[in-house]
């Protein structure tokens, strides 16, 4: 078995850490630099938190992700290049990389659930399969970070994948 990363790769996004035997998961937000409008990844924040698994039987799967109609060029733009910054990151820490789009992980992640057009059911599918992952980013927040039940998903997706 394999260590298996999961990536949201939005500014809103997240990264999530399956351990090989599935009993240890690690999940941060995505890290960022900047405030509001001017936030954008920061490479140095995704390297830290990624090198460790560097030299390890790891596998990345990223959430395949594409510009929305309507979307800004300036925004379409800021969001390909933080893209295409975690893909760079995970490629030369020589980790294998899987792209999934958000389909395919619900299907299987979510196999019974109404999970369409609904960000609940990520987080409440990491609250039930992995509860000791805190989905609060701080402990003023009340609402738990999707980005972070999705980046866990994502990974469980992978972890799934390994086990056929």
């Amino acid at each position: 078995m394999a260590t298996v990363i999961g990536i949201d790769p939005g500014l809103d996004g997240a990264l999530a850490v399956i351990s090989p035997d599935a009993y240890s998961v690690e999940a941060i937000v995505m890290p960022a630099i900047g405030v509001k409008k001017g936030r954008e990844i920061d490479c140095r924040g995704v390297f830290d938190f990624l090198v460790k698994y560097e030299g390890t039987h790891t596998i990345v799967y990223i959430e395949k992700v594409h510009s929305m109609p309507k979307q800004g060029v300036a925004s379409s733009f800021k969001f390909g290049k933080g893209y295409g910054e975690v893909i760079g990151i995970c490629s030369a820490l020589g980790f294998a990389i899987a792209f999934v789009t958000p389909q395919a992980w619900k299907k299987v992640v979510l196999a019974g659930l109404n999970w369409k057009g609904n960000k609940a059911m990520s987080i409440q599918y990491v609250a039930n399969r992995y509860p000791d992952v805190n989905l609060l980013t701080t402990p003023r927040k009340k609402k738990p970070h999707d980005g972070i039940a999705d980046a866990v998903c994502i990974a469980d997706y992978g972890r799934i994948r390994g086990l056929q």
